[in-house]
């Protein structure tokens, strides 16, 4: 399929990350460096394509007995070249793929895509924020309020997130409580295990922040 037809019927969101994505992939060379543990950007190109192209292996992502398999295709898709990875990306996955659905894209692939863009942007000593239209915030924090216990299921202790505007959602029930303020798009960074990149504003008791800045936070 082509890489046009494939973009005209991705949503827009998802449709925009993506090529965001594969752009600074492809400025930022094989070998920059990401905020993924271990991962430069050519390990960051595999892992995009092998999660939707290789549902066989991707599942390795939650289920740790598959983990062992996805490791090793990734790593052979790690080792084909770069310029292929990233037109692998930007075409998008196959017809017959779930990915290929546009809801399914628009639902799975618009948080994966921003996050991934900001792992490469960030691991850069001079990055700044990107300005992020109102329409989009709102779209990442709806995707933030649904999956706000996902994320802060392994908070040490009871974690708000909260909007400038006011609106929150609780990632994690408990005592003593620390709120997080900021933009979704930041918010979202922090409870995905991004802490020290995400711009917020926590406030709580100073060993309760400090625990949370340290967990492993995200899916």
């Amino acid at each position: 399929m082509a890489p046009q037809v494939y973009a005209d019927r991705m949503s827009t969101h998802a449709k925009r990350e993506r090529l965001l994505l594969a752009d600074l992939l492809e400025s930022s060379g094989p070998d920059a460096p990401t905020l993924c543990e271990g991962w430069r950007t050519r390990d960051l190109a595999a892992h995009v394509v092998v999660r939707e192209r290789r549902g066989d292996a991707a599942g390795g992502l939650l289920l740790k007995p598959l983990a062992a398999r996805l490791e090793r295709v990734q790593g052979e898709f790690a080792a084909k070249p770069y310029e292929e990875l990233l037109q692998l990306i930007r075409t998008g996955p196959p017809r017959m793929s779930p990915f290929a659905l546009k809801q399914v894209d628009e639902a799975a692939n618009t948080v994966e895509f921003f996050i991934h863009t900001e792992d490469v942007r960030r691991a850069q000593p001079d990055w700044t924020p990107r300005e992020l239209d109102a329409v989009f915030e709102d779209a990442l924090w709806r995707r933030l309020e649904s999956g706000a216990r996902l994320y802060g299921r392994r908070s040490p202790v009871g974690l708000v997130l909260r909007r400038p505007n006011g609106q929150t959602a609780v990632a994690r029930k408990g005592t003593p409580v620390v709120t997080v303020t900021g933009s979704p798009s930041e918010l979202l960074l922090f409870v995905s295990g991004r802490q020290d990149s995400a711009r917020v504003e926590p406030d709580g008791d100073k060993e309760a922040v400090a625990r949370v800045h340290e967990a492993r936070l995200g899916l």
